[in-house]
């Protein structure tokens, strides 16, 4: 019993233990660690002028990796709305084309061809409840299917270029996207208009003006 309290007292009285220095190094250096925000970590987006041009071989590709989603309709549409100009324009040509040579090959110059011979490519374009007969030799029937034929492909041939052309439209456009994607424009826009004042000289008289100045 009387040993007990000097045990307790010993152990009240044992001297503390100073922190170890490397210990209290890394807890500093943990500290004085600052973590970055989660938008911070995340690498900040800059499309490859190169790369948008090479995908937008492909059209809409381009318009995709430069993430300019709202310019996906207007390309799509442009290519569709220009094939389907193709495909009707080809297919009216190709009707009028052969319309236009076979008629020529039953008038036979001037001596029409048995009627149970005639093609029907020419006598399906004419108006409803008509005598072919009365066509066949009507030279001005066969320029109209000649003035048609030429139409229809001239407009045909104009789609095309038209198509190619927004092709190479879309490539350009995701080319430049992408070379100002960062491209920053000062919210400060303004323009500025002041009366001017050229003095007199030897040479000429005094002249007045506007100066005109752009801020941006």
């Amino acid at each position: 019993m009387l040993g007990c309290p000097c045990v307790m007292r010993a152990q009240e009285n044992l001297p503390e233990a100073a922190p170890d220095s490397s210990v209290m190094a890394v807890l500093k250096s943990a500290d004085s660690i600052v973590v970055p925000a989660a938008t911070k970590m995340k690498m900040e987006f800059k499309p490859s002028p190169t790369k948008a041009t090479l995908l937008a071989l492909v059209p809409g590709l381009g318009q995709i990796y430069n993430r300019k989603y709202w310019k996906l309709p207007i390309v799509y549409g442009g290519f569709m709305g220009c094939l389907y100009a193709i495909t009707w324009n080809n297919k009216n040509y190709q009707d009028y084309s052969a319309a236009y040579k076979d008629i020529l090959i039953d008038y036979n110059n001037g001596n029409p061809l048995p009627e149970k011979d005639w093609h029907d490519s020419w006598t399906l374009l004419l108006p409803n409840g008509r005598d072919a007969a009365e066509y066949v030799k009507n030279t001005q029937f066969h320029s109209q299917l000649k003035s048609r034929k030429d139409f229809y492909r001239r407009y045909r041939d104009l789609s095309i270029i038209i198509t190619v052309g927004i092709y190479f439209l879309s490539i350009i456009d995701a080319y430049i996207d992408a070379q100002l994607f960062d491209f920053d424009i000062s919210p400060d826009l303004s323009m500025h208009l002041e009366p001017t004042v050229t003095p007199k000289t030897h040479y000429s008289p005094r002249t007045y003006g506007l100066n005109c100045s752009l801020t941006f």
